[in-house]
């Protein structure tokens, strides 16, 4: 069963992620640093240092949000990032952000479909992704469309959310996700959908080696899962062959 923020809705995945994030676009910074306890942050930078010994000039960064990956990756010093996102509102307030930082020339952010991408075959360097594979309605479309866009020899970097497995980790953890996060999310965000579906849908998201095996058959090679903070999270890295068409 595909797991939806709004379960009365009539709307498709794609629809109702997009209504969500533009709901929670006003607090999902603050959300994101308060309910990680900023680990998050850490998160993204550990992810970007895989990258640091690539060729890096042109970087894509699918379901950017309000931009936070994107601006980690510009210490790979590329000539560009452009990130795509189907919340109109989760870009209007990245655009505010790289307008405070001068970051415009540096990052693009587009409005796209992450299944649809508009870019050219073998164009990007490297492709990246944080917490955004698992709000895709079709996940093998849409890995697929990044790797069609990814350079033969270029990488992909995704960061998710997974579920700790050692005791007593994986209890607290789940207390807290199921429990606690909800009822702060619902609190500061008026949206209360948005993080229930968020611990419903990590649940329901192939994990570990079920999720590389998705990679590998989408045609990805030198696939890797590291998890992060006792499995909170986990990075997934692979590459596009040299030879890949």
């Amino acid at each position: 069963m595909t797991v939806v923020p709004y379960r009365d809705s009539r709307g498709s995945k794609k629809q109702q992620v997009a209504q969500m994030f533009d709901n929670i676009s006003p607090r999902y910074d603050l959300l994101n640093h308060l309910l990680s306890l900023g680990i998050d942050i850490l998160w993204r930078k550990k992810a970007i240092k895989l990258l640091q010994h690539q060729q890096t000039k042109l970087i894509l960064d699918v379901a950017t949000g309000t931009g936070d990956f994107a601006i980690e990756a510009l210490a790979l010093n590329p000539d560009k990032v452009i990130g795509v996102d189907i919340s109109s509102g989760m870009l209007e307030f990245g655009r505010k952000k790289l307008r405070r930082l001068k970051l415009e020339e540096k990052i693009e952010l587009q409005l796209g479909d992450s299944e649809k991408l508009q870019f050219q075959d073998n164009k990007f360097d490297a492709v990246i992704v944080a917490f955004g594979v698992r709000n895709f309605e079709h996940l093998e479309k849409g890995l697929a469309d990044m790797f069609r866009v990814l350079k033969p020899g270029g990488n992909v970097v995704i960061i998710e959310f997974s579920q700790p497995r050692l005791f007593p980790f994986k209890q607290i953890f789940s207390f807290y996700f199921n429990t606690i996060l909800p009822r702060i999310g619902k609190t500061i965000s008026n949206d209360g959908s948005a993080y229930t579906y968020l611990p419903e849908s990590v649940m329901a998201f192939p994990q570990g080696e079920e999720f590389l095996r998705i990679l590998n058959n989408i045609g990805f090679i030198n696939t890797q899962a590291v998890p992060l903070t006792f499995g909170i999270s986990s990075i997934y890295r692979g590459s596009k062959a040299l030879g890949s068409v």
